[in-house]
C-alpha cells in the first residue's frame, strides 16, 4: 500500500477499493495539515492517540482518543497536533474519487497553497 512522509508527519494507506479508502495518519507535535476541501469525498477521522485541534468550516474543536470527526464533502477542514506526543488517527474516505489531486488547499504552512 501507499505511504508518504510529509513535513507535518506521515500517512499510510491501510485499505482501498472502489467505495472507500482507509489511511493511518500521524501528525508530529506542533504541526498541522493544510486547510483544505475535497470535491469528491467525505472523510471520517477517528482519533486513536494524542490531542487534535480540528478546524471545520472555521470552527475549532479539540478531540481526543475514541472521538470521531465527520467532514462532509466540500467542507473546509484542518487538523493540528495540539499535544506534545504524536497524534495518530484513522481516516475513512467515502466518495467517488480518492486521489491526492482532489485536495484544494486554502492555507498551507509549507507553501503548497
Amino acid at each position: 500500500m501507499d505511504r508518504d512522509d510529509r513535513p507535518w508527519g506521515s500517512w499510510e494507506t491501510l485499505y482501498e477499493d472502489a467505495d472507500c479508502k482507509v489511511k493511518r495518519i500521524v501528525v508530529t507535535p506542533g504541526k498541522r495539515l493544510s486547510y483544505q476541501t475535497h470535491a469528491k469525498r467525505e472523510e471520517h477521522w477517528t482519533i486513536v492517540k494524542g490531542l487534535a485541534t480540528v478546524t471545520l468550516d472555521g470552527v475549532n474543536k479539540e478531540y481526543g482518543p475514541g472521538q470521531v470527526v465527520d467532514i462532509p464533502t466540500g467542507a473546509a477542514h484542518r487538523v493540528e497536533n495540539a499535544g506534545t506526543d504524536d497524534l495518530l488517527f484513522v481516516e475513512v474516505q467515502l466518495g467517488s474519487y480518492f486521489g491526492e489531486d482532489d485536495i484544494k488547499r486554502l492555507e498551507d504552512d509549507y507553501g503548497r497553497a
